[in-house]
């Protein structure tokens, strides 16, 4: 598999890109000269990004969408085509997430989470993929740590990107031959504004005080570390100490993980 040695010029399409870590992305491959395809429900914020990057020089071309509809994707997907030409990298990075006790959730809850963070990104990766794989080009994943450790009071934000982890890795088996690529990016805690819209158990946004693990990082330093990442084509990044730490004692004591998760997060099942 042949690795980028830059991807200026590439194009670029980001979901969720208003804000958080799908904007710093968009800076970070704008900054090395990759022309930017911008989508995210937010319309305002959707535009005004586009507009930040071309006041810099940078060729970008914004899109409202809502992830969660097949129809919007595709019409997306199909206007960044007709704009560009193809597509060589897409970064499935919109998400939500939700805190509440599993007993307490209501089900609809989890559709909401797994309509926006799985099936959003399966959406925009069947309308792209035939161009990526002609490309040789490469899907991102946003995942999360929650996406192969389990995490208390989160239950369906983990099922989501549990269920991400297997789509995409098997994904990258179908499409490596061809010369294209999947990696996956499980960030641990990074400061946005994701963990402000959070779904309660009844899903409404809930104001209950979230827990965390370590010190969170930025937007900026998980782009930069992405960016490094998709030019060596790696399979799996796994971001911060904490991350890391928790990916592995998962690993090699998962029932130890497990009970140092609970202690910590046990708030999260509070009222």
């Amino acid at each position: 598999m042949q690795k980028p040695q830059s991807f200026r010029d590439k194009v670029v399409i980001v979901t969720g890109a208003a804000s958080g870590i799908g904007a710093a992305i968009c800076r970070k491959f704008a900054d090395e000269g990759a022309k930017i395809g911008l989508m995210d429900a937010d319309e305002k914020g959707v535009k005004d990004m586009e507009h930040s990057l071309s006041d810099s020089g940078t060729e970008a071309f914004a899109v409202k969408c809502d992830v969660s509809v097949e129809e919007e994707c595709n019409s997306a997907i199909n206007a960044f085509m007709m704009r560009y030409g193809g597509i060589d990298v897409l970064v499935n990075n919109a998400g939500i997430t939700q805190r509440g006790a599993f007993t307490e959730t209501l089900s609809s809850v989890y559709r909401r989470v797994m309509d926006i963070n799985f099936f959003g990104s399966l959406y925009c990766t069947k309308a792209a993929i035939e161009s990526i794989v002609e490309r040789k080009g490469i899907i991102i994943i946003i995942e999360s740590v929650a996406g192969v450790t389990p995490l208390l009071g989160r239950s369906g934000y983990c099922a989501s990107k549990h269920a991400l982890h297997g789509l995409f890795t098997t994904i990258r088996t179908e499409i490596r031959n061809a010369g294209a690529h999947v990696m996956i990016v499980c960030p641990g805690f990074v400061k946005t504004n994701l963990q402000t819209r959070a779904l309660g158990a009844d899903g409404s946004v809930t104001t209950h005080p979230q827990s965390t693990l370590g010190k969170p990082t930025t937007p900026e330093a998980v782009a930069n570390e992405i960016y490094m990442a998709a030019l060596k084509r790696k399979n799996m990044l796994v971001l911060t100490f904490m991350g890391k730490l928790g990916y592995w004692i998962s690993r090699i004591a998962p029932i130890f993980y497990e009970k140092i998760m609970a202690r910590k997060f046990r708030s999260e099942l509070e009222k």
